[in-house]
């Protein structure tokens, strides 16, 4: 029996690509559709392939990607803001997708990251099964350690469609979360500035 660990380093018994798909035509059996015809033959390969991409994150170290860092930066010390992130994640509720964008702020102590690793944070951390407040959170804490930060701010946007598509059904509904470290939950001026930043 192979195990693998989980984000928690907790052990878990691993599971290959074609017990996956062996789920995957039984689900297909459940809904009431026939595995066997044509236009479903490759489903469970296919969404398989999907899920992997999905939930990538699981597969990556967020710390590892913040590792690199440059001081070559002249002494600036004021804010760096990120907008407009894409944020592809699924619920962990009802494994739906949730769609939507992230804004991103941290005020440097000496040394930067580069840009796209920003993105790529969020995007490890998107790539899991989420809330999103816990999303929000996780991105925040991550850059505040790794970069040894004096202030991180977070912001999601997004749409949840257990919500549009399931249960409730709104449609046109959002949620939005605000994550605030170090110096942006401290002063409320380098708070204002972030929001007023984002809002642009």
């Amino acid at each position: 029996m192979k195990l693998v660990k989980n984000e928690n380093n907790k052990k878990l018994e691993a599971v290959s690509d074609e017990e996956a798909r062996e789920a995957f035509v039984k689900i297909l059996r459940w809904i009431g559709e026939d595995p066997t015809r044509e236009g479903l033959l490759e489903t469970p390969k296919r969404v398989t392939k999907a899920f992997k991409e999905y939930f990538k994150g699981y597969q990556e170290d967020p710390k590892a990607i913040l590792s690199k860092t440059f001081g070559d930066v002249e002494g600036y010390s004021d804010m760096v803001v990120q907008k407009n992130i894409s944020v592809q994640s699924h619920c962990e509720h009802h494994m739906a997708p949730i769609i939507g964008i992230a804004h991103v702020a941290y005020i440097p102590n000496e040394r930067v990251v580069g840009l796209s690793k920003i993105a790529r944070v969020v995007e490890v951390f998107s790539k899991r099964l989420q809330t999103q407040e816990r999303l929000t959170v996780q991105i925040a804490n991550t850059l505040m350690e790794s970069l040894d930060a004096k202030g991180v701010a977070v912001t999601i946007d997004s749409t949840h469609q257990c919500m549009t598509m399931r249960g409730i059904k709104k449609e046109q509904a959002t949620t939005v979360t605000n994550f605030y470290l170090g110096q942006f939950k401290d002063d409320l001026s380098y708070q204002n500035r972030y929001l007023r930043f984002i809002a642009k």
